[in-house]
C-alpha cells in the first residue's frame, strides 16, 4: 500500500513540474538560403542554450532556398568549427506555414527578410522582427557574407554573436 502511495504521489508531482516547465521557447532565424547567417545564428544558440541549459529549441530556414546551394559557406563552417561546432549535416530548408505557427518568435537578418517573410506570411506579424530590433532596438542588418572574404564572415559572426545573449534573455522573459 505504501509503494502505490510513493508511486502516485511521485507521479503527481512529476506531471505537476512538467505542466509547470511547460513547452520550450521556439525561435526561428530566417535568412535568404539559409547557408550562412541563419545557420550561424543556429548555431550559436545552441551552443548557449546547451551551455546555460536553457529552455529554447531553434531553427534556422530560408525565404529564398536555392535547392542547388543548400550546403553551408564553407567560411561560415570554418569559423563555426574553430568554436566546436560542426555544421557540415546542415541541408537549407525553405521557410513553411507550419515553421510559422510553431514559432513563438521569428528572427531574420535583415529588414528586407523581414519584408519577405511577412510578404508571405501575415500571420508572422507581431512575431516577427530582425535579429537587431529584437536584441536592442536598432536597425542594423547582418553582415552578408555570402561570397566574401573571411573577414566579412568573420563580422557577420562577431554581429550574431553580439546580439545572441540579449535575444536569449528578452526570449526567456516572455
Amino acid at each position: 500500500m505504501k509503494n502505490k502511495w510513493f508511486v502516485l504521489c511521485a507521479g503527481l508531482l512529476l506531471s505537476s513540474l512538467l505542466a509547470w516547465a511547460g513547452e520550450p521557447f521556439k525561435l526561428a532565424f530566417v535568412d535568404t538560403g539559409n547557408t550562412g547567417r541563419s545557420v550561424t545564428a543556429e548555431a550559436l544558440a545552441n551552443q548557449r542554450i546547451a551551455q546555460q541549459h536553457l529552455a529554447v529549441v531553434v531553427i534556422s530556414r530560408a525565404v529564398d532556398q536555392d535547392p542547388y546551394d543548400s550546403k553551408p559557406e564553407a567560411n561560415a563552417a570554418t569559423l563555426l568549427l574553430q568554436r566546436g561546432i560542426d555544421v557540415s549535416a546542415h541541408q537549407a530548408v525553405q521557410l513553411n506555414a507550419n515553421d510559422i505557427r510553431h514559432s513563438d518568435l521569428i528572427l531574420t537578418m535583415t529588414a528586407k527578410h523581414k519584408a519577405k517573410v511577412l510578404e508571405q506570411f501575415p500571420e508572422a506579424k507581431g512575431k516577427t522582427f530582425t535579429l537587431a530590433e529584437y536584441a536592442d532596438g536598432s536597425q542594423a542588418d547582418v553582415a552578408d557574407a555570402w561570397g566574401k572574404p573571411m573577414e566579412v564572415y568573420q563580422q557577420m559572426l562577431r554581429q550574431i554573436d553580439g546580439y545572441l545573449p540579449l535575444v536569449l534573455q528578452h526570449a526567456l522573459q516572455k
